[in-house]
């Protein structure tokens, strides 16, 4: 059975979106508001909005909530992975190549592969630490993001490298094909993100965002583009596209962040050129220092071959 619940609309959220206030009003996450509004479960007034409507003060807010029972269940189902690629495996953790496409765990929408799923069909025993969708990762990366990621297998492994994460002691190195040649060639861009207020999915450097900086460095510079090496001090959703859209020079094969799609298609592009291409941290059960890196994958490579025979 489903539940339908009321409140008014508190002086204090005047104006907010639609998905925004009913995230606040009844602690659901924003993400689920916004489906809920899509599906028309969600009534201002007595009447369906949008979820990107604005809320008035002292308006009447109506949700449907399902039951427990009808609520959508997140699980690993064991489904092999083409493409990802085990690069280290110990007692206490599995470091993947992870393919463009695939998601880190199951989560709500999206019904593609995912890292848990391909470890799962492979025989590996993943620690219990963690919601029961994304236990053993301490970190995740965008489903067009390839490269390397870290699972833990120990509940010691976890706590370690979770601890790591967040106190920023892992090293994280990407490699991104940006358009036109920035100046200065090598900087630090310090900028807070925070949710762009026109799309769900999309992010922005907004002064009520979350603290981010990246660091940035020329690789190779070629006519239309050019190759840099990122390193990370934060992790924020699509923090370097967004760090990198904001100094005007997107990432190449990213329209949603402002890329030119004329080039992306000319270098044969489905997705933003973005690749994860080191990781290192102390060992949760050795305590020693371990690097691990990844080669660029075929889609990667063929846009640099192609980008080369441009210049």
């Amino acid at each position: 059975m489903s539940e339908t619940r009321n409140v008014l609309v508190p002086d204090g959220l005047e104006g907010e979106r639609v998905d925004a206030a009913v995230a606040r009003l009844f602690g659901l996450s924003r993400t689920r508001a916004a489906e809920m509004a899509a599906e028309g479960t969600i009534l201002v007034d007595g009447a369906p909005v949008a979820k990107s409507a604005r809320v008035m003060a002292g308006s009447q807010v109506e949700i449907t909530l399902p039951s427990v029972d009808d609520s959508p269940t997140l699980a690993v189902v064991a489904e092999p992975v083409p493409g990802m690629r085990i690069i280290h495996d110990d007692d206490d953790i599995v470091v993947v190549d992870k393919p463009v496409g695939v998601a880190a765990h199951p989560s709500v929408g999206w019904s593609g592969p995912d890292v848990l799923g391909g470890l799962a069909a492979a025989g590996y025993r993943i620690s219990t630490s963690g919601a029961s969708e994304r236990q053993g990762i301490v970190s995740r990366l965008d489903v067009g993001t390839s490269g390397l990621m870290v699972v833990c297998k120990s509940e010691h492994g976890y706590s370690v490298l979770k601890r790591a994460f967040k106190e920023r002691t892992v090293d994280k190195t990407y490699h991104a094909l940006v358009q036109g040649l920035p100046d200065p060639h090598m900087g630090t861009i310090d900028a807070p993100i925070g949710r762009h207020p026109s799309g769900d999915y999309k992010f922005a450097v907004m002064d009520s965002g979350k603290h981010a900086i990246t660091h940035y460095e020329l690789l190779e510079a070629f006519r239309h583009a050019s190759l840099l090496e990122v390193t990370l001090e934060t992790g924020r959703t699509h923090q370097i596209r967004v760090h990198m859209a904001a100094l005007r020079h997107p990432c190449v094969g990213d329209p949603t962040y402002g890329a030119d799609p004329t080039l992306g298609k000319k270098l044969g592009l489905e997705r933003q050129w973005l690749h994860a291409k080191g990781l290192g941290f102390v060992h949760p059960g050795t305590g020693d220092y371990v690097h691990f890196e990844s080669t660029y994958p075929d889609d990667l490579q063929l846009a640099l071959d192609r980008l080369a025979d441009m210049s």
